[in-house]
């Protein structure tokens, strides 16, 4: 008796020192082939990095969620779940603004207009096809300031089920990018460069008011170059990074000079470039045509010695957006969207954090991109489907094109570039040239730096209706929203990056969802295996068992 109960002394003093252990060193394991629930280091940073409270309201949370959704909603609890694990000011709760029938209305309305617009869903489930509301959003507030975080990743004619495997992928980085808005002051300048002809404020402001959420915005001329050029270097050195949006007035050799030094040492440029003068606003007139002629901003050189040449090709590609035009007579004419090659949409074949698991960008009378052999790294971000063909200038160019038949044999000039990523250390353009005007420090060759070139000025240039800018990258026509706000906003990020927080982007994640139509069509069989089979298997069990017992029993 002595000994049983020194065994079960010994048993309990045992599992009060393991409850003591395992509470003082804590440690969660991620068992899953992918790595889904071991957060990155960039996350890893910015979570460790708060210091008070961030609290955050997820709206995913309904009854009648297709299983899709409901899979990205235990996703995001479990992401916030090790968020929270790894800081406690992490705080989290899921509410559901439609469970309140007499608050529904007053929830859908206070939401949209805080921007979170609600997504209509087709909810297949048993057979039956009905529709649910949700509205895939979370709010996180810190020190009196809140963010919306997307849940929800579109992507041009993804199904359900892609759509949430795309979303899961970008779930820590979307939150990671809304803590890092909250908790990190700006501390990058970019300059917006004016003076040749850019594109009016109106048309980039929807761009720039994004990236205003991350940087400090300024615009930047060249004007005082003619008169000042070496304090106008000394200022543009100022900036990390400068943005030139479609210029359409040649640069001076005076401005490139300044430029290329930017460049030496070691300013990062973006650079959104029309070879070719043609604007989709000018086809809608009476005649309903206009001449795409080549566009010399006098740039050839300078992007020749960085390893590009932006050819002055029109690219025409049987993968492209539509055009909206008003069709028939009068009151009969019916807006219809119509087939339109000069408008290619691009992706791309890189798994590059600048284009990973991107939705389609769309162009507006896009060139080619050629690269050269140099020391620089260059990465192609986006280019054209296959079936494509380059149109030179000059060129007439009329909406009749619409009523055509394309033949895809003429279109056989293969994948073409349209941006590119140059890194490393960049040549001198002016190097062993005579220079336009004296510096007092030349530099032949840069420190590390990046460039991205775009051939088209369109990207970035969002639509204004009654002089109200739009959103980026989306066609009011069509409904239809392209990536172009989060192509440029990701090459920004990757450009000023100083915390590898873009590389969470790469994070690959494979998301396994049930087959409803199997489930549908297999229901019968499966619930009969799982009713009747162990029925079967018990009654079988209980004849034999009787058998062998009465005929042990008998003799």
């Amino acid at each position: 008796m002595n000994k049983t109960i020194k065994h079960i002394l010994i048993l309990i003093i045992a599992l009060i020192a393991i409850n003591v252990i395992s509470g003082t060193f804590y440690k969660r394991f991620d068992l899953t082939t992918d790595n889904r629930y071991t957060l990155s280091e960039s996350a890893t940073q910015i979570i460790e990095a708060i210091e008070s409270p961030i609290r955050i309201d997820v709206f995913l949370k309904g009854e009648d969620f297709p299983s899709e959704f409901r899979r990205l909603q235990n996703e995001t609890k479990q992401l916030l779940e090790e968020f929270a694990a790894l800081n406690n000011n992490i705080v989290f709760k899921f509410i559901n603004p439609l469970e309140d029938e007499s608050t529904r209305e007053r929830n859908i309305q206070q939401l949209t207009q805080r921007g979170l617009k609600p997504m209509q869903l087709s909810v297949q489930e048993s057979g039956k096809s009905t529709q649910a509301v949700i509205f895939p959003y979370a709010l996180a507030s810190y020190n009196e300031q809140t963010v919306v975080i997307p849940l929800v990743k579109n992507k041009i004619g993804a199904s359900q089920q892609e759509l949430v495997n795309n979303s899961v992928q970008n779930l820590e980085y979307t939150f990671a990018d809304g803590f890092s808005k909250l908790t990190n002051p700006k501390r990058r300048k970019i300059a917006i460069l004016k003076g040749n002809k850019q594109l009016e404020d109106k048309y980039i402001a929807n761009f720039v008011k994004k990236l205003g959420e991350y940087y400090y915005i300024a615009p930047f001329t060249l004007d005082s170059v003619a008169s000042n050029p070496q304090s106008t270097l000394k200022d543009i050195k100022g900036f990390d990074l400068i943005i030139s949006a479609k210029p359409t007035e040649a640069f001076t050799e005076e401005e490139k000079l300044v430029l290329d030094q930017y460049t030496m040492n070691g300013g990062k440029s973006l650079w959104l470039i029309d070879a070719v003068a043609m604007e989709k606003d000018s086809l809608y007139n009476a005649t309903g045509t206009n001449y795409a002629v080549s566009r010399d901003l006098n740039l050839t050189d300078f992007f020749f010695k960085y390893g590009i040449r932006i050819n002055p090709y029109m690219v025409s590609t049987l993968y492209s957006a539509p055009i909206t035009l008003a069709m028939g007579e009068g009151s009969q004419s019916q807006f219809q969207h119509l087939k339109w090659p000069y408008s290619p949409l691009a992706r791309s074949s890189s798994n590059h954090p600048i284009v990973n698991n991107l939705n389609l960008v769309k162009f507006d009378f896009a060139n080619q991109i050629d690269t050269l052999k140099n020391n620089l790294d260059k990465t192609i971000l986006l280019e054209t489907a296959p079936l494509t063909k380059l149109e030179g200038t000059p060129k007439e160019v009329s909406l009749e094109l619409v009523t055509q038949d394309q033949d895809p044999q003429t279109f056989d000039k293969g994948n073409q570039t349209l941006a590119v990523l140059l890194e490393g250390e960049f040549n001198s353009v002016y190097s062993n040239r005579v220079k336009p005007f004296k510096l007092e420090k030349n530099l032949n060759k840069s420190i590390p730096s990046k460039m991205i070139v775009i051939a088209d000025g369109d990207v970035i240039k969002n639509d204004v209706t009654r002089n109200v800018p739009q959103e980026l990258g989306f066609d009011r026509w069509t409904g239809q929203t392209y990536g172009n706000k989060e192509f440029l906003l990701n090459a920004v990020n990757y450009l000023l990056d100083d915390n590898g927080l873009i590389n969470i982007r790469s994070k690959e994640i494979a998301v396994a969802f049930l087959n409803q139509e199997k489930i549908t069509s297999e229901k019968t069989k499966w619930q009969l295996i799982n009713i009747l089979l162990p029925l079967i298997l018990l009654a079988a069990f209980g004849l034999v068992f009787n058998y062998l017992r009465k005929k042990k029993y008998a003799s």
